[in-house]
Formats: C-alpha cells, sequence, structure tokens
C-alpha cells in the first residue's frame, strides 16, 4: 500500500500554465505590482543558428508582491516543458564556486542531524549530482531526481539519478524500493515549481518522522537590497521572505526550525523544515524574521524604491552601449547565466550593440544563441583575442574572482558591472 501525505494540498500551490492573479502561497486576490519587464522568452531557451529565422514564444514577465504573507512572484506560468526541456544547457558542476557549497551542504546536514552512514539523502532537481556527491562521500545512500539529460552525466559519474519530474507518485514509487530518506534537498528549484504542494506532499511521503527537508532559493531581501533584478525570469515563479516560507510549511505536516543565509546567486536562503509539527526552533528563525521586518520587506515603500533604481540601471546601461557604438567601440558580455537573458532583454540590447558574449570553453551553451536578443555565445578566447574596450560581467554577481581570472589570462578590457548600479572598473 502506497504512503500518502497526511494533508491535503492547498489549491494556490499547485498552478496551471497561464496567468494566475492570486499569491501563489496564501491565496490574497490584491498583490501590488512592483516592476513589468516586458514580454520575454524563457531564458534558457537557446536558440541554434537555424532558429534565428523562426517564431519565438514570449511570455508576460511582471513582478508583483503579497502584503498579507510577503512573498514576491510572477503572475505568469511557462508550460514546464518550454523551460526544462531534456537538452536544458545549465550544470552545476562547473562552477568551482557552487561545486564547493553544494558538495558542502551534504556535510552540514549530515553533522547538524547526526545522519549516519548508510541513510538515504535524495536531491529533487538534482543536475549533475554535484550536491548529492558530498552526501555520497560520506558514507550516505544517495538517489537524484533530475528530469533533463543532465541526470546521465550523474549516472556515468555513480550518482543514481531518475530521469523524470518529482511527483507524489513517483515518492511512493521511491520509498517502496529504497525505503524513506533521512534528508531530502531542493537546492536552487524550490522557486520554480508550479506543482509546489505537490513536490511538498511527495517530500513528506520521502522523509522519515524528523526528517528534515532542506531547501534553497533566491532571497527576496537580497533580490530588493542589490537590485537584482535579473533574478526575475520565468523558471523563477517566487521570491521568498522567511516570513512567506513559514506560511508554506505551516499548511503542511513539517516545522521551520532554521534557517541560513548564503552567498549562492548574489544571495539566498537556505531553510531547514523538519517533518513534524511543534518540532524545536531555533533562535536563526525569530532573528531573520525581525531583519526582514527592521529592512522594510514587509510594506511596500522598499519596492517602490527598487522599481526606480532598476529603471535607472536600465538607462545607465543603454546609454553607454549607445555612446560606445557611435564611439567605434565594442561590448561584449562575459558568462551567460539565466539572468544575463532578462538583463539583456529589458534594456534591449541586441547584437548591434553587444556582438557576442564569451563563455568558458567547457560551457554547453558554445555555438548557441541568447533568446530574444540572439546574441551568439562564443569561446572566450574570441575575446581574449580581440580585446574589447568594454566587457560587461553578466555575472556580476560573482564579479571579483570571474575578472581576476580574466585579467590573469590577459585581458585589457574595461569591466562593466551592470547591477545593482553601473560600475566602471579599469584596472
Amino acid at each position: 500500500m502506497r504512503e500518502e501525505s497526511s494533508v491535503q494540498s492547498n489549491p494556490n500551490h499547485n498552478l496551471a500554465v497561464g496567468y494566475h492573479s492570486r499569491c501563489q502561497i496564501c491565496g490574497n486576490e490584491h498583490l501590488e505590482p512592483v516592476i513589468d519587464l516586458g514580454h520575454q522568452a524563457p531564458c534558457d531557451s537557446l536558440l541554434r543558428t537555424h532558429q534565428l529565422t523562426q517564431p519565438e514564444a514570449t511570455y508576460p514577465l511582471r513582478f508583483l508582491r503579497c502584503p498579507e504573507c510577503s512573498l514576491a512572484q510572477i503572475d505568469y506560468v511557462v508550460p514546464p516543458e518550454e523551460l526544462f526541456y531534456p537538452d536544458y544547457p545549465y550544470r552545476s558542476g562547473i562552477t568551482p564556486s557552487l561545486v564547493k557549497h553544494l558538495r558542502s551542504t551534504g556535510a552540514k546536514i549530515i553533522e547538524t542531524y547526526g545522519l549516519q552512514p548508510g541513510a538515504l539523502a535524495i536531491d529533487i532537481g538534482s543536475n549533475d549530482g554535484t550536491l548529492l556527491s558530498g552526501f555520497k562521500d560520506l558514507g550516505m545512500r544517495v538517489l537524484g531526481i533530475e528530469p533533463t539529460n543532465i541526470s546521465k552525466i550523474a549516472n556515468d559519474a555513480g550518482i543514481e539519478t531518475i530521469q523524470a519530474f518529482f511527483s507524489k507518485p513517483l515518492a511512493a514509487e521511491i520509498v517502496a524500493k529504497h525505503g524513506h530518506a533521512s534528508a531530502v534537498t531542493a537546492a536552487n528549484m524550490f522557486a520554480h515549481v508550479a506543482g509546489l504542494g505537490d513536490l511538498i506532499q511527495g517530500v513528506e511521503t520521502l522523509l522519515q518522522p524528523g526528517g528534515v527537508f532542506v531547501t534553497e532559493s533566491h532571497y527576496l531581501l537580497d533580490l530588493i537590497e542589490t537590485c537584482q533584478y535579473d533574478s526575475i525570469y520565468h523558471e523563477h515563479l517566487k521570491f521568498y521572505s522567511l516570513r512567506s516560507l513559514i506560511k508554506l510549511f505551516g499548511y503542511y505536516d513539517f516545522t521551520v526550525v532554521d534557517v541560513e543565509r548564503i552567498p549562492n546567486y548574489g544571495g539566498s536562503i537556505r531553510v531547514f523544515a523538519a517533518k513534524g509539527k511543534n518540532q524545536p526552533v531555533k533562535p536563526a528563525v525569530a532573528a531573520l524574521l525581525a531583519e526582514e521586518e527592521a529592512f522594510g520587506l514587509y510594506g511596500s515603500e522598499v519596492f517602490t524604491r527598487f522599481a526606480a533604481q532598476v529603471r535607472k540601471s536600465r538607462q545607465d546601461l543603454q546609454r553607454l552601449a549607445i555612446q560606445a557604438k557611435d564611439e567605434g567601440k565594442t561590448m561584449v558580455g562575459v558568462g551567460c547565466p539565466g539572468r544575463a537573458a532578462t538583463l539583456l532583454g529589458y534594456c534591449a540590447m541586441d547584437s548591434e550593440l553587444m556582438p557576442y558574449i564569451a563563455e568558458q570553453s567547457t560551457s554547453l551553451k558554445l555555438g548557441m544563441f541568447l533568446p530574444g536578443q540572439h546574441i551568439e555565445i562564443v569561446d572566450e578566447q574570441r575575446m581574449f583575442d580581440e580585446q574589447p574596450e568594454y566587457a560587461v560581467m553578466l555575472s556580476w554577481h560573482y564579479w571579483e574572482p570571474i575578472v581576476a581570472k580574466l585579467r590573469q589570462k590577459g585581458l585589457k578590457s574595461k569591466i562593466v558591472l551592470p547591477l545593482p548600479e553601473l560600475r566602471i572598473i579599469e584596472s
């Protein structure tokens, strides 16, 4: 007999494709618009040369906030098969700082919760298995769930991975075959899920009593404080505050017991939710709630300032790009994270203003084109050979180690940081 969740899923937590006017957590119908980033193509729907002459789908990208539970969200759900298609090009295992972080996550959870060798850890949205390798190296059994062909890389590396979208029926099948998990993780995907209620119920099925569900997501406070509007794209349906996550888990058989702020992706929130109600809660939870309130995250004023800063940053980048073009100078992009599509799309930076984006030679994106703006993604060696006048850091939230490496390789270009406010670094 299959074990099922003891709690009914909230209808606001399982979203159909299309427009949604309610809060995705509490169902509030009176959402406050923050900024409209226009109609944009899904950020990872990279194009090949033959597709440049074909029609291209775009979808609304509007950012709103809920004054009731302090969630921020977009209001249009794109069909998931257009976001997470089999040849999805993102790999977590090629960014050294991210590899270090993901591999250390297992050690952190094992130490905090006293997990024993042989216990089962499951990662939802496991990509190439980098996070699970940290658990495996410390003697735990591991299982990944990944809907794209990246799962083959994980399996080839010895990380057992199921290629599928996670679901409640799949959770029951896993328990029948592997037993209950001591820990379930969802790193940088928990904000992506339209069927969030089903996911949480599936995790409840997977976990043993008292087991821990650890999520990492972009943190709303960091997004607002550092003007990271480029992290708003169709994959990211929700932008969590701690307050909103406590509200979310309160609908299910979980207690938010601990929280950490971590630097990943320009500022993220790692939340530990233990299976079962009335679990002991660590002081960090109350401390961060107080920090959110002091920042003004529960009111509208900081969002009004954020929107004004976004508009100014667009004007500043456009002005620099047009001036460079008029003076016969070249401006290129460096790195092609998902957020690059939002930034360049909102700023109307096409291949006339930015002829190419330079990526490291191991990237799966080489030879493809940015959606919407149709900027070619090329091997970074071209940038070193040509030495353009300006190099825009599209992974600006990681700029210091990237720039140090580029300088070591001989790049002499002026470095442009587009956010949180335009900055040019000449040395």
